[in-house]
């Protein structure tokens, strides 16, 4: 049978962390360009090029985070498990008390 695993306070606070700065990657990856990219004339295929990248550029940012986000979840999540099995071995067995 597969153990739970509740993350440790270290590992919820890097969480956190990774979520706001992704957070503020997107923010940043989603708005500016339709802000700040208008000095850009340039038109591709009809369409004013600072739209394209507001349009094309957010959704790939976007699947980046997604990818960067499973990824490291899940080798901090790994490393953690890790390093728990590998406390849990070297730790004196329990004593059975005489009480069943």
């Amino acid at each position: 049978m597969t153990e739970i695993h509740t993350p440790s306070a270290a590992l919820k606070k890097r969480q956190g962390r990774l979520r706001w700065i992704l957070l503020l990657i997107w923010f940043s990856a989603s708005f500016s360009p339709g802000f700040f990219a208008r000095d850009l004339a340039l038109e591709v295929n009809g369409w004013p090029l600072y739209f394209w990248m507001a349009a094309q550029g957010s959704v790939l940012v976007f699947i980046a985070i997604v990818a960067v986000y499973a990824w490291l979840m899940n080798r901090w999540e790994a490393e953690e498990v890790a390093a728990n099995t590998q406390r849990d071995e070297h730790s004196p067995p329990n004593e059975p008390s005489g009480r069943d």
